[in-house]
């Protein structure tokens, strides 16, 4: 993502891969106010608003000078949760990089920007409702391969190809055969 403005406030990103939604965190110290991206006036109006997961709230904004349309994603602000990593270094959990993992593996697959939130949405809430400060990597990668198995399978095959990092086209084949017998027999 890149950055556009910093604010005491307010954090814009601009996700490249849906270039007409401007996406915003929103860190509200009391004050009820939004920012136009695009001319910088500080009063908006909300059209739309939609309760898109446990700790996500979708805003559509209008800007009350230059009327031009933005959707905001609000997150409530939890615990950090860390991510123990192969080599045993800690990280703070990213969304993002889970999101950004999911839109690679669905590339120019039949699957919408809801859809894509939806799925980060229930694998952050597995992580939050384990409970612990920490998770191993290894289990997020998991949780990724589970839902893009229920959605699918080519993204799927994609996504376990770089995280299993298969050593030759027979692991390849195995994984493809295994995901054919598991929906022969009435798995997904």
């Amino acid at each position: 993502m890149e950055r556009l403005i910093y604010t005491t406030n307010i954090q814009y990103n601009v996700d490249q891969n849906f270039n007409h939604t401007i996406y915003c965190i929103l860190w509200l110290s009391g004050e009820n106010r939004m920012e136009c991206p695009y001319c910088h006036h500080i009063e908006t109006k909300v059209t739309d608003s939609r309760d898109t997961g446990t700790y996500t709230i979708r805003r559509r904004r209008e800007c009350l000078k230059c009327n031009k349309r933005f959707t905001t994603y609000e997150y409530i602000e939890l615990t950090p949760v860390y991510v123990k990593k192969k080599d045993g270094r800690l990280e703070k959990f990213d969304r993002t990089k889970i999101k950004n993992g999911i839109m690679k593996a669905l590339e120019k697959r039949p699957s919408g920007r809801d859809k894509i939130e939806e799925i980060v949405d229930s694998i952050e809430e597995k992580i939050r409702r384990n409970g612990s400060e920490e998770i191993d990597s290894k289990d997020i990668g998991e949780y990724v391969m589970e839902s893009l198995k229920e959605v699918d399978h080519v993204a799927y095959i994609r996504f376990a190809s770089v995280y299993r990092s298969f050593a030759d086209v027979e692991s390849f084949e195995e994984e493809i055969k295994n995901l054919t017998k598991q929906n022969l027999y009435g798995g997904k």
